[in-house]
């Protein structure tokens, strides 16, 4: 089995294709020295998984807002570290909310825009668009002029703007109640869709808006905005992004799992081309052991298999805990004995793929690494691999694989 993982993603052409994938960092292994190679691809790695990410987040009182920069940071809204949500306005300025996990992910809850004086054009000057990658804005009511301008404005500056309609399930609900031997989810889904398109057109081109509810994440437009948001970014801030979503839907998993792994041969250059040292029981195999216990644990985390994350997603799915624990199937922690462990199996198969790499007349100077550099890309790989299969088994147990949806098209009609 392990065999057959090592050849089938360590081939020639695979590790072609990961290197047109980064040929700016051409320069650095034309120098044809391990060390000068190995200290641009760190500089490199450092780059990538210390990029910064500022999402500014605007809504009105009781919008939703507060509970949304909770659940994009994989929250409740009782835990210590969330933003304080309740039915007054709350924010009197800008206030910064970072990830738990990816603390250069940081969250902004501005101002409020329902007040009957707002300008558009004032607010912006108050909030500092320029800090911002991207806008989002909550309502869960109706869309007003003040969101078509403010997001008019922001589309001048350049700056992405998502419009969210939130507690969608809340108006479900109350037409279900109302009207329970003719109601349909579909239509009132639909209702409600194409009453912000109304709302919206005057000020905004074909307004992308984006129904959800922040209980039921699974369900409704969540993973289309998430999407949205991934597509629209640069590399570095991309690959930021996608690690600190939640994972609720197979989509959002694809992408975050080729993310990971299109990186995967520069974590191991570095690895065993920096600071390197002999990993005990594991013959001719030197690297960072702390470095590759930190990666598997971001494998883990990112894909949302640590204690906490399960704890919350089987709360928000409404699952029982046990059983979302259970469809994890891989290590709850990562240890140095485990790794070492892991290092010890794929290097009894990896001196195929070090002639391999002998053929490439650039990438030959890893093959300096001896066994090192493919015995380290096999164990990220094969740790990588069961964590997306481990964060499969979760989303069906917590979602019952409820998201393969598409993004609604604007009716003709």
């Amino acid at each position: 089995m392990v065999s057959r993982v090592f050849q089938s993603s360590l081939s020639q052409s695979k590790i072609l294709e990961l290197w047109r994938d980064t040929s700016a960092l051409k320069g650095a292994f034309k120098e044809g020295n391990l060390s000068a190679v190995a200290t641009k691809l760190q500089a490199t790695l450092h780059s990538l998984e210390n990029a910064r990410l500022d999402i500014g987040i605007t809504g009105g009182t009781g919008s939703g807002r507060l509970t949304f920069v909770n659940t994009i940071r994989g929250l409740g809204d009782e835990d210590p570290k969330s933003a304080y949500t309740g039915v007054v306005e709350m924010t009197v300025g800008r206030t910064p909310y970072a990830h738990p996990k990816y603390p250069n992910v940081i969250m902004w809850d501005l101002l409020g825009i329902s007040t009957p004086t707002f300008q558009a054009e004032k607010y912006l000057q108050r909030v500092l668009p320029a800090r911002y990658d991207f806008f989002t804005t909550t309502t869960s009511e109706s869309f007003t002029a003040h969101h078509a301008q403010l997001a008019c404005e922001i589309l001048q500056l350049g700056k992405r703007f998502y419009l969210i309609r939130s507690k969608v399930d809340v108006d479900i609900a109350a037409s279900h109640s109302r009207r329970p031997s003719t109601f349909s989810e579909d239509r009132v889904l639909s209702q409600i869709r194409e009453d912000c398109w109304r709302r919206l057109e005057g000020g905004l081109k074909d307004p992308k808006v984006f129904l959800l509810s922040m209980f039921e994440l699974g369900k409704y437009d969540f993973h289309l905005r998430e999407e949205l948001m991934v597509k629209d970014l640069e590399s570095h801030k991309r690959h930021a992004l996608l690690l600190a979503m939640p994972t609720i839907s197979k989509p959002i998993l694809e992408k975050k799992a080729a993310s990971l792994q299109q990186h995967i041969w520069l974590v191991a250059a570095v690895a065993c081309g920096v600071n390197p040292s002999p990993v005990p029981g594991v013959q001719d195999v030197a690297c960072d052991l702390h470095m590759l216990i930190n990666c598997l644990e971001v494998y883990r985390r990112s894909f949302g298999l640590d204690k906490d994350s399960l704890v919350t997603l089987a709360g928000q799915a409404g699952q029982p805990l046990h059983k979302i624990l259970e469809a994890a199937q891989g290590p709850k922690t990562v240890t140095e004995a485990l790794v070492v462990e892991l290092l010890g199996q794929a290097s009894q198969v990896a001196s195929a793929f070090t002639q391999e790499l002998l053929s490439v007349p650039i990438l030959g100077t890893l093959a300096t690494c001896g066994l090192s550099f493919a015995t380290i890309y096999q164990v990220l790989r094969t740790s990588l691999d069961e964590a997306v299969k481990d964060a499969q088994g979760v989303l069906l147990q917590a979602f019952l694989d409820n998201s393969d949806h598409k993004l609604p098209e604007r009716s003709s009609q």
